[in-house]
C-alpha cells in the first residue's frame, strides 16, 4: 500500500464512525465491470456496490442523463410535481405490474413504508392497533428500526431492542411454519423471493403459491422485498415474476438507481386506495428530480440494452463455472442462488479467501461467515466469468 492510500485510510478511521470493517483500498473510478483504486490498480468487480451497479461503471448514457438533470433542477420537495419522477413512476408501474409508487432514498426506507402501508390497511378494516406481521428467519430488510424489526437474525436486533412489536418469524420454504404463526391479528407476511444476506436461498414456487393463497383467503397482505433480488438480477425485472406470484406490496432499491441513492415501495390499487393517505407518510428527498432522472434512464436502458435477456444468457455459464469450481475443491460445500445472484458455501470462514482475491485484483463479498456472494454488474460477459474463476482458483 502506498503512502497516499495509507494516509486516506488513516484519515477515514479518524473521522468516520467505525461501523464497517472496510477493505484496505481507496477506490477512485470505474469503467465497465472494473474498478480502479487511487494508485491505479485494476480490480474485476463481482460485487457491483452490493448488487447496485447493474449497468456497469461509466455508462455514458446514464451519466449524461444525470449531468443533464443536474444542470436543470436537483430538488423541489414533494409539495410539487417533477417530470423525471413522473416518467420513472410510469415506467416502473409498467415493468412491475403494480399500480402505485412511492419513491424513497433507500431499501430500508422502502421497507418502512411497506410496513406502515400494511398496518394502515389493517387499521382501516377494524380500527385495531395490535396487528401482527410474519417475517422469515434469516431474512434481511435493513437497519432502520422498522426494517430491523422484521429482519430474521437476532444478532442484528438484540442490541437495539425493544423493536416495533407484534412481529412473528417463520421459515422460508416451510409453509406449515408460516401457517403456525398466523392469528386473527395477522396483517402481512414479508419475505425476500431470494434471501440475500441470509445465504442466497431462493423461495420455492410451491411455497410462494401457498402463502399467496393463504393471504388471499384471510385478507393478509403479501409483501416482497425485491431490494437485492430485483432489477433483473434473476433474469426477470423482479424475482417474483419468475414464479408468477404477485405481491400486494413490494420494495425495490439498489439497481433501481444504479448508484444514485433511490428506493421505492409499490402496491396494488386495492392497497393504494385503502392504506396511506395525505399526511400518513413523507420524505424530503425521495423522488427528487435527480433520483427520478436516474430511475427513468435505468429502466430505459434495461429495455434498450436487453439486460434481462443478457442475464438469462450469461447466468447459466456462471452457474456452470461455479459448479465446476466446487467439484474441484472439497472446501466448497454447495452452490446456490438464481441468475446473477449466486453463492458458494464453504466449510470454513471465507474472509481470508476474499482478502487474497482482493490482493489479486478480484472484488468479492460474503453473505455470512462461510459464503462468498457473487452479484456482479448485469453486463458481465463470459470472459469476465472466466477471469474471475481463474483468480479464485489461484486463491483456493
Amino acid at each position: 500500500m502506498g503512502e497516499r492510500m495509507k494516509a486516506y485510510i488513516e484519515e477515514a478511521e479518524a473521522a468516520l464512525l467505525h461501523t464497517y470493517n472496510r477493505y484496505q483500498i481507496v477506490l477512485d473510478r470505474g469503467d465497465g465491470v472494473y474498478l480502479y483504486d487511487i494508485e491505479g490498480k485494476k480490480y474485476l468487480d463481482f460485487v457491483a456496490g452490493i448488487a447496485v451497479f447493474a449497468l456497469g461503471y461509466n455508462n455514458s448514457e446514464y451519466n449524461d442523463a444525470l449531468k443533464g438533470q443536474i444542470d436543470k433542477l436537483l430538488h423541489t420537495s414533494n409539495y410539487y410535481y417533477n417530470v423525471p419522477a413522473i416518467e420513472a413512476a410510469k415506467k416502473l408501474k409498467a415493468a412491475s405490474g403494480m399500480d402505485r409508487v412511492f419513491f424513497t432514498n433507500s431499501g430500508a426506507e422502502a421497507m418502512e413504508g411497506a410496513i406502515k402501508a400494511a398496518r394502515k390497511y389493517a387499521y382501516l378494516k377494524d380500527g385495531a392497533k395490535d396487528h401482527e406481521i410474519i417475517a422469515m428467519e434469516h431474512s434481511f430488510h435493513g437497519r432502520t428500526m422498522g426494517a430491523l424489526s422484521v429482519t430474521g437474525n437476532p444478532k442484528y436486533r438484540e442490541p437495539f431492542e425493544p423493536m416495533i412489536g407484534n412481529i412473528r418469524f417463520a421459515r422460508l420454504n416451510d409453509f406449515d411454519s408460516v401457517l403456525s404463526q398466523v392469528t386473527d391479528r395477522t396483517c402481512a407476511v414479508i419475505l425476500e423471493p431470494v434471501q440475500g444476506e441470509g445465504g442466497l436461498i431462493p423461495a420455492r414456487e410451491d411455497f410462494l403459491r401457498k402463502v399467496r393463497a393463504l393471504c388471499d383467503e384471510r385478507d393478509i397482505l403479501l409483501i416482497f422485498d425485491e431490494v437485492q433480488c430485483g432489477m433483473g438480477r434473476t433474469g426477470y425485472l423482479f424475482a417474483w415474476q419468475r414464479y408468477g406470484v404477485k405481491p400486494d406490496i413490494m420494495t425495490a432499491a439498489k439497481a433501481l438507481g444504479c448508484g444514485v441513492p433511490l428506493g421505492a415501495f409499490l402496491m396494488t390499487e386495492r392497497v393504494g386506495q385503502h392504506s396511506l393517505t395525505a399526511g400518513d407518510h413523507g420524505t424530503t428527498y425521495g423522488g427528487n428530480p435527480l433520483a427520478g432522472a436516474a430511475a427513468d434512464k435505468v429502466l430505459e436502458l434495461f429495455e434498450k440494452r436487453h439486460i434481462l435477456e443478457h442475464v438469462r444468457e450469461v447466468a447459466p455459464y456462471l452457474e456452470m463455472r461455479l459448479d465446476e469450481l466446487a467439484a474441484r475443491h472439497d472446501s466448497i460445500v454447495e452452490r446456490r442462488g438464481l441468475g446473477l445472484m449466486q453463492g458458494l458455501v464453504f466449510d470454513r470462514p471465507v474472509s481470508d479467501l476474499i482478502e487474497r482475491a482482493l490482493n489479486k485484483g478480484l472484488i468479492l463479498i460474503n453473505a455470512g461467515a462461510e459464503i462468498i456472494r457473487f452479484v456482479p454488474p448485469l453486463i458481465i460477459e463470459k470472459e469476465h466469468i472466466d477471469e474471475m474463476i481463474g483468480i479464485l482458483e489461484e486463491c483456493l
